[in-house]
């Protein structure tokens, strides 16, 4: 059985520090289709629409009958292990400074027989497992066997620690606590087990509902963070910055308009001086510190979360300018995916639909509530997953965005 977790000794300050590496990451383009399941928390693998024959690794064209056209489709993941093995040496850097390591050959019940990474808890074969799709460090799928059933501590096994961004024992910064949300994500963080949680308010001369009771909890600190201000972003960085582990940024500005219903840039501005700049400014100043600490030991930098929204994806009218600035933070959180994964930090976006909050009083409902929001953050932690899309709205958005986003956006459009 997997040993529970033991909080990490203070790094010794004379010891080398062990630079990021990562596992062998070159896939093709098909093969990408597996790593764009898993990034949404999905394990997909090729069916063909002919013979019907499921298709492992991922390829061109059937196995059986040749045919090209293969789908992904979810499979459940319910599989035999056949044999397995102990790697205690290896000519790749990145597994050779994580010996040994455990893998398994395993009969899915889909048909194809796969190479999986296998947990601790998995019995000796023959035995039944269930196998799922992981990112590993350098953001690509791999194929991960776990216990058919969730056994105690199942989440500290050390190999699947290398592919998630568990909070536990870690320390993590939310940019804004001032708001519903913030708070909720505060508390969710402290129950998955981190260690010490900075919270971040703009304005500290104003009492917001629930601040002073957040700050009464053992594991929190509060911390003056305006994202605007870019002098003081780069004060609170040089302060926390190189202890961070996860960084979620949740400061947004959300005004309920268009383009025509009001006069000027004014308010523009100010959203996307919160949405996109905000953004950036902390990418600037907390990026470089985190990249270095991608490989320092076991609660090393591991994560950096944006709350998006849903209507980054497509232009929602009645919201305009909030929605075009999500738009532009999602750009940007792309290609500060692409700087972060040398280090082996996954940036996850997080797009609900519209929150239960005054900027959304006359939309109707369904909306979604604060604590299902950062149930949604720490879940995707855990799991290791890139994107999520918390929240009904949400999901059927994102359904119809992908199915045709140009209908999406007369659909929208016509309210």
């Amino acid at each position: 059985m997997t040993a529970p977790l033991q909080r990490p000794r203070r790094k010794n300050p004379i010891m080398r520090t062990r630079l990021s590496v990562l596992p062998p990451w070159h896939r093709s383009r098909v093969a990408l289709g597996l790593t764009a399941a898993a990034a949404e928390g999905r394990f997909e693998l090729q069916h063909c629409l002919e013979c019907g024959a499921v298709q492992y690794p991922p390829r061109e064209a059937c196995h059986r009958c040749l045919a090209d056209a293969l789908l992904w489709r979810p499979v459940d993941g319910g599989a035999e292990l056949m044999s397995q093995t102990l790697l205690r040496h290896s000519h790749d850097l990145f597994f050779r400074e994580r010996m040994p390591w455990r893998l398994g050959l395993a009969k899915l019940d889909c048909g194809p027989s796969v190479v999986v990474h296998l947990h601790g808890d998995v019995p000796a074969p023959p035995t039944r497992l269930r196998v799922g799709a992981r990112l590993d460090r350098a953001g690509m799928a791999v194929l991960v066997g776990l216990p058919a059933k969730d056994v105690p501590n199942m989440a500290d096994d050390r190999q699947l620690r290398e592919m998630t961004c568990d909070p536990r024992f870690r320390k993590a910064l939310v940019t804004d606590g001032k708001t519903a949300v913030g708070q909720a994500i505060v508390r969710g963080l402290i129950d998955a087990g981190a260690d010490i949680v900075w919270v971040g308010h703009a304005e500290p001369w104003k009492r917001f509902a629930g601040l002073e009771e957040l700050s009464r909890l053992p594991q929190v600190a509060l911390v003056p963070l305006d994202v605007t201000d870019a002098r003081g972003v780069r004060e609170i960085a040089a302060e926390v910055g190189a202890k961070v582990d996860i960084l979620v940024n949740n400061a947004e500005l959300h005004r309920a308009e268009g383009i025509a219903s009001r006069q000027g840039t004014d308010v523009a501005r100010a959203e996307m001086d919160v949405n996109y700049f905000g953004l950036l400014r902390l990418a600037q100043e907390f990026g470089p510190v985190m990249k270095s600490r991608g490989a320092d030991g076991q609660s090393s930098a591991t994560a950096w979360v944006n709350l998006l929204s849903i209507f980054a994806l497509s232009n929602f009218p009645a919201h305009g300018t909030f929605s075009a600035s999500k738009a532009a933070a999602l750009s940007l959180s792309q290609c500060l995916r692409a700087e972060m994964r040398p280090a082996g930090i996954r940036v996850i976006n997080v797009f609900p639909g519209p929150i239960d909050d005054e900027w959304n009083q006359l939309i109707p409902p369904p909306k979604i509530a604060p604590a299902a929001i950062a149930r949604a953050i720490v879940g995707a932690l855990c799991d290791g997953v890139e994107d999520v899309y918390p929240g009904d709205v949400a999901q059927e958005w994102f359904t119809r965005f992908r199915e045709n986003p140009k209908v999406l956006e007369r659909e929208l459009a016509a309210g």
